[in-house]
């Protein structure tokens, strides 16, 4: 089935991408929803821009849609963006990497239901210990691009995730009850590497703010 990808640059769109592929589904198109809201909550990302270079090592061709980030408003460009992805590459479904937000993955199915798509959610109720497992095995290079929950801090920035990972981030969910994949918005992430792409991708350069609990990692990459 050619489906397209709701696409973030981060972890959870590109392994759902991933584990469609595996399954003989063809990736026929990225779909990128660049935000104005820092804070929206259905797109929000930072580096986002980046997606460009990764949709050129997936070899994939990218469909941006800008949206002011509006609470429900922002639906009215996904589903704008979808419908340009169905006329220029007629795709037949949606992959999401969905992992336990029901706000988003009930938003991107009455979309698809409205335009007669299959949706796709590979992620869907995955425990997170062994979803970030998951990753590693699979030879994903992901990375921390910001933070935005008691205790972590600016030292997260450009973090891998890898097996220290696992260990640090268990702990902070016992302890805090933060979210060991990030789904409540607690860190974003950015893949510069997996077996999706045709090479890795370096930072070239990386602009840090913030303050407190809450941080940025805005990259260059090449």
């Amino acid at each position: 089935m050619k489906l397209g990808v709701l696409f973030s640059g981060g972890k959870d769109s590109t392994y759902a991408a991933y584990l469609e592929k595996k399954k003989g589904n063809e990736l026929t198109c990225l779909i990128s929803l660049f935000s104005e809201n820092k804070d929206s909550f259905m797109f929000h990302t930072p580096s986002i821009e980046k997606t460009k270079k990764q949709a050129e090592v997936m070899n994939l061709p990218l469909i941006i849609q800008k949206t002011k980030g509006e609470k429900e408003e922002e639906l009215k460009d996904l589903e704008k963006a979808i419908k340009k992805a169905k006329q220029e590459y007629k795709i037949q479904g949606i992959i999401t990497g969905a992992l336990q937000s029901v706000y988003q993955s009930s938003r991107i199915q009455k979309i698809c239901d409205k335009l007669g798509f299959e949706c796709f959610n590979p992620l869907w109720q995955k425990d997170e210990i062994q979803y970030i497992k998951e990753l590693i095995k699979e030879k994903f290079k992901i990375i921390i691009t910001a933070v935005a929950a008691y205790p972590l801090d600016e030292k997260w920035l450009g973090r891998e995730i890898n097996n220290s990972f696992i260990t640090d981030v268990k702990e902070l969910s016992n302890k805090y009850k933060i979210h060991a994949a990030g789904e409540g918005g607690e860190f974003e992430t950015f893949v510069l590497d997996c077996p999706l792409f045709k090479k890795p991708l370096k930072i070239k350069n990386k602009k840090i703010s913030g303050e407190r609990n809450s941080w940025r990692m805005e990259i260059e990459v090449e």
